[in-house]
């Protein structure tokens, strides 16, 4: 009688910059054949789609993409799959990556070495999956940004928009939230609407990402614009907003953005 195959380990990979994705997708399957990469993902909101959709066992995540970083999408999977394991893959320096020596978190440095990865693979093989606990990534979070690793470069400040036949200089501390719409990008402020050829994945690099966070695949919303976060029995939420009648929603794997809220 032939005895059933095992069910094959699954993993997602997250890394925005398109080369190093598919060599890290390449170096990984060549030490670990049996790994079924079930999404590769180009930025931080796909990332948390992908672990929402497949729980996969593993979840390699650069620590540094634009918008929502390894940490904000580790931080929502803590929630949308806990059994998921993390695996960030990080250029910082010895200092954060003493941090990084946690049960369900590893890391590998980039540019990967395959006897680092060999011995990641070896500990995944060994425990596929581990409570992942929020707290942790909190604390990671609160480290590396104490260690000056995750600053950001100076964000963007102004923004020139369209509105009509009117060319408006915007202050993005103003702005409530953008949406994408199609070739373009509406700015949304108290006073009105205006727009942007700058696609969100574009303005996502130049926003500060301790104010502006990705809360659906369409929008990117001011924190300092929210009044009020409502969660509903599935999981997802509506954002309330200060200046404005509308609401916003929120998709249940971004929800874990704002649980100190």
């Amino acid at each position: 009688m032939t005895e059933p195959r095992a069910a094959r380990h699954t993993a997602i990979v997250a890394e925005d910059e398109a080369l190093l994705r598919e060599s890290m997708v390449e170096q990984l399957l060549a030490a670990w054949p049996d790994l079924e990469i079930v999404a590769e993902c180009e930025d931080g909101a796909e990332a948390i789609d992908a672990i929402s959709e497949f729980q996969p066992d593993v979840a390699f995540l650069d620590i540094r993409m634009p918008g929502l970083t390894g940490l904000d999408v580790a931080a929502a999977a803590a929630e949308a799959s806990p059994a998921t394991r993390i695996v960030f893959i990080t250029a910082f320096d010895q200092y954060a990556i003493e941090a990084f020596e946690h049960g369900a978190v590893d890391y590998l440095l980039k540019p990967l070495d395959a006897a680092r990865l060999a011995t990641t693979v070896q500990r995944l093989q060994a425990a596929p999956s581990a409570q992942l606990d929020s707290g942790l990534i909190d604390a990671l979070a609160a480290r590396l940004q104490a260690g000056g690793k995750l600053a950001p470069d100076e964000p963007l400040t102004w923004i020139t928009a369209s509105a009509g036949r009117e060319t408006r200089l915007i202050l993005v501390d103003d702005v409530a939230y953008f949406r994408a719409d199609h070739k373009y990008t509406v700015v949304v402020t108290a006073e009105g609407e205006a727009l942007i050829r700058k696609p969100i994945r574009e303005l996502l690099q130049v926003l500060d990402p301790a104010v502006f966070k990705q809360v659906h695949r369409s929008t990117i919303v001011n924190l300092r614009a929210v009044a009020a976060v409502v969660r509903d029995d599935s999981g997802r939420g509506t954002l309330r907003l200060r200046q404005r009648d509308e609401t916003l929603p929120v998709s249940a794997p971004f929800m874990a953005l704002f649980k100190h809220m």
